[in-house]
């Protein structure tokens, strides 16, 4: 896969994500993909109602303002992908910051693999100090 298609691929998901389309975000990941927000209570989901559950908290839990790209990188088969996230945090319990708010600003880190045009483990990694910091 060259790194148009996987570009493609992971440009979808982040279209939809900042959608807050949930379905949109389902339908790129394969049949038994592996989400993981790393550090979050959740640890690494393969059930698709759990993914769903997840992605419909942090949908309702999070207000993006804007999502900065600041690299990427991409080899066989994976792309690695680094954002600054702007907006407002209603709710940090997927941060494991429960309760806690506010408007943050934090590097966030995407490893993904793909396979043929779907994403099959999606790992994601947030600066928690960040979030910490600028929540109460």
């Amino acid at each position: 896969m060259d790194t148009a298609a996987m570009d493609e691929i992971v440009n979808e998901h982040f279209g939809f994500e900042a959608a807050d389309d949930v379905e949109g975000v389902l339908a790129t990941l394969a049949p038994g993909a592996i989400h993981h927000l790393i550090g979050g209570p959740l640890g690494p989901v393969t059930d698709p109602a759990q993914i769903r559950v997840f992605y419909e908290e942090l949908f309702a839990a999070c207000e993006a303002e804007g999502v900065e790209p600041v690299a990427r990188w991409h080899g066989e088969g994976f792309v690695v992908d680094e954002s600054l996230w702007t907006g407002q945090v209603h709710d940090a319990r997927l941060f494991g910051l429960p309760g806690r708010s506010g408007r943050v600003t934090f590097r966030i880190l995407h490893l993904f693999d793909l396979d043929a045009d779907q994403i099959t483990h999606e790992r994601v990694w947030v600066d928690h100090a960040a979030i910490a910091e600028a929540t109460t």
